[in-house]
């Protein structure tokens, strides 16, 4: 019978220190796949990531990166954002949509920086959800990118690919704070940031939501999902991207 490390094995078959030796062999290919993985916003600082992080809700990357060089040379800090005439800035990132919602949260936030932080961002996921309009998955993409602290970002794509390689059950799956601890104690902190980048990375250019590159996944034989997508490898190179669409 093969074994989690020769083959894919349903989650509930896996001890866990098979499914701990076959989530950090998956991790190390990624790894090998993906050797540019990163962020793929644009920032210089601190408050630029923790904008556009705010501004990449429910629209793409590339999309947000459009419109930032616009946005930080009319408010480049906390203190000129907070200051900010609404109009002007809802007129700036309309393009990332709900941008009602996501001026109010850059206000919000920008002034909340200014009176409780000096304008700067704090570097502690405690702080740092309390700002307006800042969660966990926010809050770990700044950690990890702006102040190298570990962070393990859960967003669409890592959702999707940890149920399909059988990192966590349904009942986990259903809350994201409870993904991102199973997931978490899976690795060590030191690579939670680069996992993260390197699942999104996967997530964006093969494992896709709706048709994955199955015939050219290079995680194939350790995949409890594989055969969602076509098997075959010419069929499947046709549904690689080399670039990230979100």
């Amino acid at each position: 019978m093969p074994t989690p490390e020769d083959g894919p094995s349903p989650l509930h078959d896996v001890s866990r220190t098979a499914l701990v030796r076959r989530a950090r062999r998956i991790h190390r290919v990624l790894a090998e796949t993906y050797p540019d993985a990163r962020c793929e916003l644009d920032f210089r600082t601190p408050f630029e990531l923790l904008v556009a992080t705010v501004l990449s809700a429910q629209t793409t990357d590339r999309r947000v990166n459009a419109i930032t060089p616009a946005l930080f040379e009319l408010w480049p800090d906390a203190a000129t954002m907070a200051g900010a005439d609404r109009t002007e800035l809802e007129e700036v990132i309309r393009s990332t949509g709900f941008f009602r919602a996501k001026a109010g949260h850059l206000l919000g936030l920008s002034a909340v920086l200014v009176e409780r932080f000096d304008g700067e961002v704090p570097p502690r996921m405690a702080d740092l959800v309390t700002l307006p309009g800042v969660g966990r998955k926010t809050a770990n993409v700044v950690l990890g990118n702006a102040f190298d602290v570990p962070g393990l970002p859960v967003d669409t794509h890592v959702l999707r690919l940890v149920e399909r390689l059988g990192w966590a059950d349904a009942h986990t799956l259903a809350d994201p704070v409870r993904t991102e601890h199973a997931v978490g104690a899976l690795f060590p902190r030191r690579d939670w940031t680069m996992l993260s980048h390197r699942l999104i990375w996967h997530g964006r250019r093969r494992c896709h939501a709706r048709t994955p590159a199955c015939g050219a996944c290079p995680v194939a034989r350790w995949c409890p999902s594989h055969g969602l997508g076509p098997s075959d490898p010419v069929v499947a190179e046709a549904l690689v991207t080399t670039q990230g669409p979100a």
